[in-house]
């Protein structure tokens, strides 16, 4: 069992059960005795029965108002001499008097709403699992030990025997599951460490705000807004075998006293400081950070930091910190890259890149996301074995849009297959043709070192100065678009260029000027050769 950030839960709607039950009013007379009258409540989780510690009604709900302030039996909870647990009725604003019967079982202990609640009338918290979702010694005997799952069969059943049930109907509910496994999320009260994300969320909020980062596309700035803006306290440890673990050292068997530090020699000193003998013994924490918060170091802590902060400039941590621009997918941009932005600004004082670009998700041809199940998942390495890696390479960088998704269409691969192939074509008719038996002195002249001057281009013939200026307004538009993260763009651009330009129109008519046999040669063929390899070259 280990903790996990809401991030990493996904809701699916499946179809499960509304058990409907009753909770008997307590005799005010007799403390732990029913009355003939009934709270009837609904719940998709009957198991967490034994973890209620109040029934909650809404204010303006006359069906309920004579019962505000009594208190009712908790099922199937003996405390002896046939007494049950009781709970008070409470009344809030929150209850929802449409769903179920309008009275909500308040389980703080093992639902985050709940537990608002709980701290908002100071409820107990009633943990009634252990930590593998088996039940424990507060469920009572007949439960003790049992899987979730099983303890709720066996409690409605038990009910049932009791007269306690009204109802079972099918309710279609959101169920949270693992995003890594796929597991049923339990809520579960347990001692964690936090990370107060207030100030951080600030000064990354700011950042975006204030221009010193720029998210490409603008569109997601919204998200990133909306998100820090009502950003919680950072649960960061996991109950894991792997990761950095917590530095934070217990003092003796104390789980209370502790002390944070670097290192284990770090933390004895600062022991001793505190008033404790040289030969203290110092526990460290066994859990380990989350995944997202040691990801969060990797801009600064890769480079140097912090045994290189302050130093000067030849040290990695001042040559590579900031970082220029963060490419990444969109779905971990509160995961990973608001994680390390907060952390950066938080412990260098500066943000560590100056632009977010967000690509999209590899998807099927058709849009729809990859699946197992589906059978419409494509194997990179059986992909590259048909078409090679660089016309897949190229298919997704010019394919995409930022923050758009990718359809992986093989039709697509398969024509930048062909691309790469004229690419090869050009090149070997550039240098085992147009190159072949000139001398050395030619071949280091055709060397290029910068663009074209407008004394040589004047020289030059129509078709020379036309496939030449062409190149440049390629130049231009494509390192536009490159600056602009139109990535896609300036690939499509270089694509129909030197297919449709240079391949099928200017490498043909140079034949005329390389080959004797077609009226070339002499300073003819040097100037062709000169304009192939600088269109290639550039």
């Amino acid at each position: 069992m280990t903790a996990v950030s809401d991030l990493e839960v996904e809701y699916s709607e499946e179809e499960g059960k509304l058990y409907y039950f009753k909770y008997v009013v307590e005799d005010e007379e007799e403390e732990g005795k029913a009355t003939e009258e009934f709270l009837a409540v609904a719940t998709t989780r009957p198991e967490t029965i034994f973890g209620d510690t109040a029934v909650c009604v809404n204010p303006e709900d006359e069906r309920y108002g004579h019962l505000i302030g009594k208190r009712v039996l908790v099922p199937m909870s003996d405390i002896g001499d046939g007494k049950a647990r009781s709970i008070p009725i409470i009344a809030d604003e929150y209850v929802d008097m449409e769903f179920g019967t309008g009275a909500l079982k308040i389980t703080p202990g093992h639902d985050p709403n709940d537990y608002e609640l709980g701290k908002k009338y100071d409820l107990e918290i009633m943990n009634v699992m252990n930590k593998d979702a088996t039940m424990n010694e507060k469920c009572g005997e007949p439960y003790v030990g049992l899987d979730r799952f099983e303890a709720r069969e066996k409690l409605w059943s038990d009910m049932e025997e009791a007269g306690l049930v009204i109802k079972a109907e099918p309710h279609m509910q959101r169920v949270p599951r693992s995003q890594r496994g796929g597991e049923i999320i339990e809520p579960l009260v347990s001692k964690q460490w936090f990370v107060k994300t207030e100030g951080m969320g600030a000064k990354a909020l700011a950042a975006v705000k204030d221009g010193d980062i720029t998210i490409v596309p603008s569109r997601f700035e919204k998200v990133w807004y909306g998100w820090l803006t009502d950003i919680r306290d950072w649960c960061i440890s996991r109950q894991l075998w792997w990761g950095h673990r917590i530095p934070v050292w217990y003092v003796d068997e104390s789980e209370e006293e502790y002390i944070v530090a670097r290192n284990a020699e770090e933390a004895k000193e600062k022991a001793i400081e505190a008033g404790h003998s040289a030969d203290i013994v110092l526990r460290q924490e066994d859990d380990v950070l989350d995944t997202w918060f040691s990801s969060g170091l990797w801009p600064f802590a890769t480079v140097g930091w912090p045994q290189d902060e302050g130093k000067d400039a030849s040290t990695d941590l001042s040559r590579f910190y900031p970082g220029t621009c963060l490419e990444t997918g969109y779905d971990i941009l509160f995961f990973w890259v608001a994680r390390m932005v907060m952390l950066g600004i938080e412990l260098t004082d500066v943000s560590p890149f100056k632009v977010i670009y967000l690509h999209g998700l590899v998807r099927a041809a058709d849009g729809t996301k990859m699946s197992k199940t589906k059978g419409n998942v494509v194997d990179p390495l059986d992909t590259v074995s048909e078409y090679g890696a660089d016309s897949l390479r190229y298919s997704l960088v010019t394919g995409v849009t930022p923050g758009q998704d990718i359809p992986l269409n093989m039709d697509k691969i398969a024509a930048n297959k062909a691309f790469a192939n004229k690419l090869w074509n050009c090149c070997k008719f550039v240098t085992g043709n147009a190159l072949k038996d000139i001398d050395e002195e030619e071949l280091k002249s055709l060397g290029v070192s910068g663009p074209i001057g407008k004394e040589e281009f004047d020289t030059l013939a129509l078709p020379e100065r036309y496939i030449i200026s062409k190149c440049h307004e390629l130049v231009e538009s494509v390192t536009e678009d490159i600056e602009k993260y139109q990535l896609g763009a300036a690939g499509s651009k270089i694509y129909e260029f030197l297919w449709d330009q240079y391949a099928d129109w200017y490498i043909e008519i140079s034949k005329t000027r390389l080959y004797e046999g077609f009226g070339g040669g002499g300073e003819e063929a040097k100037t062709a050769r000169r304009v192939l390899v600088y269109i290639l070259d550039t």
